[in-house]
C-alpha cells in the first residue's frame, strides 16, 4: 500500500457542494485538523437482528464487529439481553446453552446460571454449605447495553459500566416509517460473504441494478429520453448534498438517499404531491415537514452490519403506505425468495471484487478506480467518508491479521440455508413444512402403487387402476419438483449472468 501522504487527483462526480479534488486528503496536517471529527467505531449502536426472528425460548449466538455475543430473552425483566458469548468458567459459548425453568441463561457445559445483569446465580459444583463462590465478580458474565428500536435489537459494543445508561443520551438511528402502522414492512436478514465496505458501496450504487440483477428487477426508464441499451442502463443524475462525519445525503431524481454511519442507509421516495422531508439521525430525533395532501411514500432501508473481515450482515425492509394489503396476504417467506435471488445475483461478483480492492488498499481506492460519471457520486462520497473520518476500514481492534478468508466452493459461497433460512422464523417454518409435504407425497405415491399391486385381478376396474397409477405418478412428480424447489430456494441457486 502506498503512503497515505501521497498526493493525487481524485476523479469523481460529486455535487459542487462537495469538493471533487483533494490534493492532500489524508496528510498529517489534515489528520490533526480533523482530530475532533474522527469517527469512533466503538461509540455507536449496532443492530443484531429484528426481534421477529428471535426465539424467546432459546439463546442466539451472533457476531458483530468481531465480537461474539449471545442474545436471550430475560422473562424476569421482560427484556432482550446481549452478553459476551463466553462463560466466565471455562469460556464455553453461552449461545449453546438453554433458558432454565427460572428464566436464567444456563451454560450447557457445566450448568452455571446467569441472570440478565450477568450475575452468576448458581454453580452446581459449589458445595451448598461452602462459601458463596458464585457471588464473586469473576463469576459474572459480561453484559452489553442493548435496546429495541424499530423492532430491531441493537447493542452498544462496550461493556464498561459507564455506558450502562447510554440509551438515555444517545440512541440508534430512528426511521419513523418502520413504526408507522400506515406503512407495511417486511424484514429480511442475510449473512453475506463479503465485507461491510463492499456491502455499503454496492447498496449505494443504483447503476448496477439493470446489469447484475437483469431479469430479476425491472427498473422503469422514468422520463429519461436517452436511448438505453438492452438492459436499460442510462445516465443517472446523482448529487451529493452533504458529507461529514455524521451523515452523507444525496438527491437522485424524486428520491433522497441518506447514510447515517455506521450502519443505516436508506432511500426515500414520495409520489403524488410535495415531498416531505424525513431524516434518521443518531440521536433518535426525526424532522418531518408535513404535507397538505396525502402522498404515496416508500423507503428502501438497508441496515448493514460489520461481522468480520470478508463477512457482513444485512437487514432490509421496504416500508410503504400503499398496496399494504400484499404484506398481509402473501407469506413473508414468499417475499424472501425474490429478495434472496437479488442478493445472490451479484454476491460472487462482489466477493471477487473485494479481494482485488484489498490488494489496492483503501487509501488508493480513488486513484485506482475510474469513476467519471455522476452515477458513482454516492459511492465516491462513502469512500471519502471512510478514508477521511473512519480510518479507511472497520476498526477490528487487532482481532484479525488483515487477511480475507479464502474463497469457498461456489455452492458454499451462495449458500442460503445457513446464511438465511435457519435464522428466519418464516423461511424456517416454510422449509420444514415443504419438506414434510415432500415426504407425504413420496409416501402417497408408494402407497397408491402398493394398493394397485395388492389388488386382486378384477377387484379394480381398468379405469380405476389407471386412475390410481396416474395419481401415484403425479404424487411422485410433485415430490421431485418440490425437492428441486426446496433446494433451489432454501439452499443454493446458481445465478449465471451469461444466460441472461
Amino acid at each position: 500500500m502506498q503512503s497515505q501522504n501521497a498526493k493525487f487527483k481524485v476523479f469523481t462526480a460529486i455535487s459542487p457542494s462537495v469538493s471533487t479534488e483533494s490534493e492532500t486528503p489524508f496528510d498529517e496536517k489534515t489528520e490533526n485538523e480533523n482530530q475532533e471529527e474522527k469517527f469512533e467505531w466503538y461509540a455507536e449502536w449496532y443492530p443484531i437482528m429484528p426481534i421477529c426472528d428471535l426465539d424467546k425460548r432459546r439463546p442466539h449466538g451472533k457476531k458483530v464487529m468481531g465480537i461474539d455475543v449471545v442474545v436471550w430473552w430475560d422473562k424476569n425483566e421482560k427484556e432482550w439481553k446481549v452478553m459476551d458469548d463466553s462463560c466466565p468458567h471455562r469460556y464455553a459459548p453461552l449461545s449453546e446453552g438453554r433458558i432454565d425453568q427460572w428464566g436464567r441463561l444456563q451454560c450447557v457445559y457445566h450448568g452455571w446460571c446467569f441472570n440478565g445483569a450477568g450475575d452468576c446465580k448458581f454453580i452446581p459444583q459449589a458445595p451448598r454449605d461452602g462459601p458463596p463462590v458464585h457471588t464473586s465478580k469473576r463469576a459474572c458474565a459480561t453484559v452489553y447495553p442493548s435496546c429495541v428500536q424499530n423492532d430491531i435489537l441493537w447493542f452498544w459494543p462496550n461493556s464498561d459500566p459507564l455506558y450502562k445508561d447510554i440509551y438515555l443520551t444517545k440512541r440508534p438511528p430512528y426511521i419513523p416509517e418502520l413504526d408507522d402502522s400506515s406503512f407495511s414492512k417486511t424484514f429480511i436478514v442475510r449473512d453475506i460473504s463479503y465485507g461491510y465496505e463492499l456491502l455499503i458501496e454496492n447498496l449505494m450504487d443504483p447503476a448496477h441494478v439493470q446489469y447484475s440483477h437483469y431479469g430479476i428487477m425491472n427498473v422503469p426508464n422514468c422520463l429519461c429520453t436517452v436511448k438505453a441499451d438492452r438492459e436499460g442502463g442510462r445516465p443517472l443524475d446523482i448529487t451529493v448534498t452533504k458529507l461529514d462525519v455524521n451523515v452523507i445525503t444525496a438527491n437522485q431524481g424524486p428520491g433522497r438517499n441518506t447514510f447515517v454511519p455506521p450502519c443505516v442507509y436508506y432511500s426515500y421516495f414520495a409520489f403524488g404531491g410535495p415531498q416531505g422531508k424525513t431524516s434518521a439521525v443518531s440521536s433518535g430525533t426525526v424532522q418531518e415537514k408535513p404535507s397538505a395532501e396525502k402522498q404515496k411514500k416508500a423507503l428502501l432501508v438497508f441496515i448493514c452490519i460489520p461481522v468480520s473481515p470478508g463477512h457482513s450482515r444485512i437487514i432490509f425492509a421496504s416500508p410503504r403506505n400503499f398496496a399494504t394489503w400484499a404484506d398481509r396476504i402473501i407469506p413473508r417467506w414468499i417475499f424472501h425468495l425474490g429478495q434472496n435471488l437479488i442478493l445472490d445475483s451479484d454476491l460472487y461478483l462482489l466477493h471477487v471484487e473485494e479481494r482485488k480492492l484489498k490488494e489496492i488498499g483503501s487509501y488508493n481506492w480513488h486513484k485506482a478506480c475510474y469513476v467519471p460519471t455522476k452515477a458513482d457520486a454516492i459511492v465516491v462520497a462513502f469512500r471519502r467518508w471512510l478514508n477521511k473520518y473512519a480510518g479507511g476500514q472497520v476498526d477490528w481492534r487487532g482481532k484479525y491479521n488483515g487477511d480475507l478468508p479464502p474463497t469457498p466452493p461456489r455452492e458454499q459461497l451462495l449458500d442460503r440455508y445457513w446464511t438465511h433460512t435457519v435464522n428466519c422464523t418464516s423461511c424456517n417454518l416454510a422449509y420444514k413444512g415443504l419438506n414434510a409435504l415432500e415426504v407425504v407425497l413420496q409416501i402417497a405415491s408408494i402407497g397408491v402403487l402398493g394398493i394397485v399391486a395388492a389388488a386382486k385381478q378384477g377387484t379394480l376396474s381398468v379405469v380405476a387402476r389407471y386412475s390410481l397409477v396416474t395419481i401415484a405418478l403425479l404424487c411422485f412428480v410433485a415430490s421431485r419438483w418440490l425437492s428441486h424447489f426446496i433446494y433451489k430456494n432454501f439452499h443454493f441457486h446458481d445465478y449465471d449472468h451469461a444466460f441472461r
